[in-house]
């Protein structure tokens, strides 16, 4: 993707809430692009969201994450006013949003997870169709629909209908569709899902360039390395509650899950109980397990748990071939905190 997108420049709640305090969280409305605070939504007696606050400072790029039913999407349903609430307040730019805030709804644009575009229109007629919607002058509209098209590098394609591209080109189009009027808040929901690698690199050059341009944007995504790529910060929803926010070091910085440490053992040709139980009582240590020659040592915090396993195995007459170190994942972080892994929830 290139080129640039005009007019994007800008100038108690909570259970179990691993939230790492952020000094943006205090700085004035006017410099939010977002003020969510107490938000309740109940279906019947099914509460989707349970009393969330959250602040998404202007020219941020948050992850929102969470399981199946965790209540993002009802958030966003709340916040774009597709959904009624029960209580709470919304702000979006300083401004309370409501349904008939137009002036706010025409700052906000929203890519959907679903595809959403007209069959029977082509490329260029879709992104029209859509910046229509908040831009009435028609050079000004010929204008963006044309950097849009060419902001996701679909020039070739302008005369194309949908059931013609393939599926990454079909992602780029459903984002030039929702960012062609310019917003400046930009919602993004699972982007990237059934995409080839060069589209995906594509959309997520894209993002960052519209971030760089000053966009506010929210994004949601299975896929934990794009959420660590893009976002400054991320939140995890469970049960309706914001669970845990911070960087994503922040966040791997709250659990136990440190470093996993694979030796591959060359001899003995097998290691005993004794070798296991000893490996086990080192510090910061969690599991050791051992199958087919590879030992595996899943460590907690620490900062020497490789030299210390290694040191070790050496006194212990144990020879070793390939060694690795893997720090822990977002998704360790996510199954941690909700029990689940989210590659899972996207099954």
């Amino acid at each position: 993707m290139r080129a640039d997108i005009p007019g994007v420049d800008m100038g108690g709640e909570d259970r179990a809430d691993r939230t790492v305090p952020d000094e943006r969280a205090g700085r004035a409305a006017g410099h939010e692009a977002v003020v969510i605070e107490s938000l309740i939504k109940r279906y019947g007696e099914m509460v989707a969201v349970d009393g969330l606050s959250l602040r998404i400072p202007r020219g941020e790029v948050l992850g929102l994450l969470g399981p199946n039913g965790s209540g993002k999407t009802t958030t966003i349903n709340c916040l774009l006013q597709l959904l009624t609430y029960d209580r709470g307040k919304i702000q979006v730019f300083g401004k309370p949003m409501t349904a008939t805030s137009y002036d706010l709804k025409r700052r906000i644009g929203v890519v959907p997870q679903e595809v959403a575009v007209f069959d029977e229109l082509t490329v260029a007629q879709n992104v029209d169709a859509f910046c229509a919607l908040y831009v009435k002058n028609r050079a000004e509209r010929r204008r963006l629909v044309e950097q849009a098209i060419a902001f996701v590098e679909l020039e070739k394609f302008t005369k194309f209908k949908p059931k013609k591209l393939s599926g990454g080109l079909l992602r780029r189009l459903n984002i030039a569709c929702g960012i062609a009027h310019a917003p400046e808040l930009i919602i993004l929901d699972e982007p990237t899902v059934a995409v080839d690698p060069q589209s995906r690199n594509a959309i997520l050059d894209g993002i960052k360039k519209l971030n760089k341009q000053g966009a506010t944007i929210i994004y949601t995504s299975h896929y934990m390395e794009e959420v660590e790529q893009l976002c400054d910060r991320i939140v995890i929803m469970d049960a309706g509650r914001r669970v845990a926010s911070g960087t994503a070091d922040e966040l791997k910085a709250m659990i136990g899950t440190g470093e996993r440490i694979r030796v591959e053992v060359v001899s003995p040709v097998s290691l005993d109980e004794e070798h296991l139980e000893h490996l086990r009582r080192l510090e910061h240590v969690r599991t050791v397990s051992y199958e087919a020659s590879e030992l595996l040592v899943e460590c907690s915090s620490g900062a020497h748990n490789l030299s210390d396993v290694l040191e070790a195995l050496t006194r212990a007459g144990v020879t070793c071939g390939r060694i690795t170190s893997e720090p822990p994942t977002l998704n360790d972080v996510f199954l941690e905190i909700t029990g689940r892994a989210l590659r899972d929830e996207a099954a």
